[in-house]
Formats: structure tokens, C-alpha cells, sequence
């Protein structure tokens, strides 16, 4: 029956983190017995509690009236009010609460959603439509493009480029590969990003902003990481923000990281009404929206008191976190400079050890010997050869027993 299945669904391969965790599973019980029981540093996930008053909230709204029949796929009324009020407090961005902002089964929905409705699908590789991806970036993007049908194009983040490539060179290689640059219908940006954990400035942002709107583009910011700062100097800021950006940018967030509901699958679009107009007439024949209980305990927690304190504390055990691994890890050999340590997410992005050859062969060593968990580089696009990602989101515990089996073992860089 599998043969059923459309041609880029064929195509499709099982994503990284599961294939990771299929992985762990099978050698839970081998490492246990030998006392190296598996050690999760692979998934992008926040592992404490909620905020209390988030699932007291949830418990208060659900023996409301009503609140279990369908909702809509827009967003109950006072779940946007809610975005809208937050857009303009955290951010200073007015945005309509009826006409552009979208609720979101969680960003990834959003993203693989719109992604499908701007592809026109093709099946002869010269035709397909092109969607440009940050690489290193988010496993996900390349392969919810591949399913729609269309072609991802690796934008290149890299050190020389201090992770901010200019968009008119990209644009010109494109042109130099053979590309038909006509075919690009959006380009997505992820500041902060997964998995490098760097950000960029506003004046970068506002170049990619003018690149969009020169050559008719749709710009996609996945702010998913934007509450997950260390310093009030370093606070993510949203594209919205910029001049020009309503005409051609909508930006996705998520609830999952902040308050720890990455179960719960809420997120939020929001930019040009065109775009969202559009995207709510498509996603309307999909789904019926989020669970009105979820709706309203986050309308609550996103503008709250206690909601800002339970992300300033988050972030500050992050902070600490990243600390000891980081401390770990230059014991371990590894050369982390101040200035190279990100200021943003629990990601850290590593270089291997040189004695291997590739990212793969490197975690699959870590886990098989030592019970750690970590995602190879290559994952993420190919200019993550040769690099591996660190997601510090257990115990302060664990992360220091991660630092003493590779001491104990032998994994030194």
C-alpha cells in the first residue's frame, strides 16, 4: 500500500529527532546495565514544570461552558486580542487582532501549512518553485518544502559571514548556479536560531526586509527562541519592528519554549494581512482550531506578571546551564571563546573531535559508550558538516554528569 503514497512524501525521511530517539530506546536497557542510562541532550524542549498558574488556569477554564465544543482555526477573539496586546508590549508592534494575526496548532503547523499553500507543486526538477532556507537551520524547513513539491535553496550561515549572509550574493550565486530566481516564492530567516543559537542585528535584518521587497519575496520569520535571552542587551527583537516589513513579512511564534507546553502545540502568526487573509481561508478547511481551555489559559500567561517572571527565571537556570557545560567542555579541550558563546536559546554548537570524520560517527560513539544524546551537525544542512548540537535543557545534575562520563570515557576534543 505504500506505493499509494504521492511522489515527494516518498521522498520524505524520518526526522532526526526520532530517528535519535528510536535509537536510545533500543540501547535504554544496554547502557543502564552498565551504568551510562541514556542522557537527552538532543531535543529542542524545555524540560521543567509550566508556570503553576498556567495549569491552574487550564484546571479554572475547563469546567467553563462551552469551552469544549469546536473553536475556530483564526483563534478565539480574546486569544488574538492577547497576541495583539503582547506584539505591542514586548515588542512595539501594533498588529490587528482580526485581520493580522492567526492562531497556530504550534509554528511548525504554520510553517509546513504555508509552505505547502505558496508551492505550486512540479515534478521535473527545473520546474519546481524554490523556497530559500537558513543552513545550518531547523531539520524541518527542507523537508516540509520537499513535501509540497517545490525545491529548498541553502542560504549559508557561517562564521566568515558572521552568520548573516548578504541576501544580494546569495541571490547573484543563484544566478551563477542556473537557478530561476523567478521560481523563489519565500525566504525564511530563524533569529535566534536553531541550532547555532546566534542572532542578528537590526540593520542586518533590515537589509533582508529591502532584499525581500525588491524581488516580490515573502519573508517568513520563525521567532520561535524570541523569549529566550540572557540580558536585557540582548533581547530578541521582531521583524515587525522594521520598516517596511508588514509589506512583505508575516513572523510565527510559539508557546512551547517559554513556558514549557511544548505538548500543548500553540503558536500564533502574525504581519501582512494579505498573507494571513489567505493562509486563514486555506486553513480553514483543515482544521477547527485550537482547544478553547488552551486558548484562554495562554491568553492569560502571555501579558501576565507571572508570566514574565517564570521566563526571566527560565532563562537565568539557562544561563546557568550553559555555564556548566561550557565550563565542561573547555576542560574537555574544547576552544569557546567569550565572545563565540551565545547570548540566546540552551543551544550550543560545537565542532568534533578531530580524530573523526564525521558528526554521525561522533554521536554515534557518545551514545553507544557513554548514554549521551547529541544531533550531528549534518542534520541540520550541509553546512553543519562537521559540527554538533548541545541542548543543556535537563537537570543541572545530568549536564554535569554528561561532563564527567566523556572525562571517564574518553571524549575529549
Amino acid at each position: 500500500m505504500e506505493n499509494l503514497f504521492n511522489e515527494y512524501a516518498m521522498e520524505l525521511d524520518t526526522y532526526i529527532m526520532v530517528k535519535l530517539k528510536e535509537k536510545t530506546a533500543k540501547l535504554s536497557e544496554s547502557l543502564t546495565k552498565k551504568n551510562r542510562a541514556p542522557i537527552s541532550l538532543s531535543m529542542g524542549a524545555p524540560t521543567a514544570n509550566p508556570p503553576a498558574v498556567l495549569i491552574e488556569k487550564l484546571k479554572e477554564f475547563l469546567t467553563e461552558s462551552n469551552i469544549h465544543t469546536y473553536s475556530v482555526t483564526r483563534g478565539e477573539p480574546y486569544f488574538r486580542q492577547a497576541i495583539a496586546q503582547r506584539m505591542k508590549e514586548r515588542f512595539g508592534v501594533s498588529v490587528d487582532a482580526d485581520k493580522e494575526v492567526f492562531s497556530l496548532l504550534g509554528s511548525k503547523d504554520g510553517l509546513a501549512n504555508l509552505i505547502r499553500f505558496l508551492i505550486n507543486p512540479k515534478s521535473d526538477e527545473s520546474e519546481k518553485e524554490i523556497i530559500m532556507i537558513p543552513d545550518p537551520g531547523y531539520a524541518s524547513y527542507g523537508e516540509m518544502v520537499k513535501c509540497s513539491g517545490g525545491k529548498s535553496y541553502p542560504v549559508p550561515l557561517t562564521k566568515e559571514n558572521n552568520y548573516q549572509p548578504n541576501m544580494d550574493e546569495v541571490y547573484e550565486s543563484m544566478i551563477q548556479e542556473g537557478f530561476d530566481v523567478s521560481k523563489i516564492k519565500a525566504l525564511i530567516i530563524n533569529y535566534p536560531n536553531n541550532p547555532l543559537g546566534v542572532c542578528a542585528t537590526r540593520e542586518y535584518v533590515q537589509s533582508v526586509v529591502d532584499f525581500c521587497k525588491k524581488h516580490n519575496i515573502l519573508l517568513i520569520s520563525d521567532a520561535a527562541y524570541c523569549d529566550l535571552y540572557f540580558s536585557q542587551e540582548d533581547k530578541p527583537f521582531s521583524v515587525l519592528e522594521l520598516k517596511g516589513a508588514k509589506d512583505v513579512a508575516i513572523e510565527m511564534f510559539s508557546f512551547s519554549k517559554p513556558y514549557a507546553i511544548t505538548g500543548w502545540r500553540l503558536g500564533w502568526v502574525c504581519g501582512n494581512s494579505d498573507v494571513i487573509s489567505r493562509f486563514a481561508k486555506a486553513k480553514s478547511t483543515i482544521d477547527n482550531g485550537i482547544f478553547k481551555a488552551l486558548q484562554k489559559a495562554c491568553a492569560y500567561i502571555i501579558n501576565s506578571s507571572e508570566g514574565e517572571e517564570y521566563i526571566a527565571s527560565s532563562n537565568a537556570g539557562y544561563r546557568r546551564k550553559q555555564s556548566i557545560m561550557v565550563k565542561g567542555l573547555r576542560e574537555l579541550g574544547w576552544d569557546i571563546s567569550d565572545e563565540s558563546i551565545p547570548h540566546t536559546t540552551f543551544y550550543l554548537w560545537l565542532p568534533i573531535p578531530q580524530k573523526y570524520d564525521s558528526a554521525f560517527e561522533f554521536c554515534e560513539d557518545m551514545l553507544e559508550k557513554s548514554g549521551i544524546v547529541v544531533v550531528p551537525g549534518d542534520a541540520f544542512g550541509k553546512y553543519g558538516k562537521g559540527y554538533f548540537r548541545i541542548s543543556y535543557v535537563c537537570s543541572d545534575e545530568k549536564l554535569q554528569e554528561v561532563i564527567d562520563r566523556m572525562k571517564a570515557d574518553g571524549f575529549r576534543y
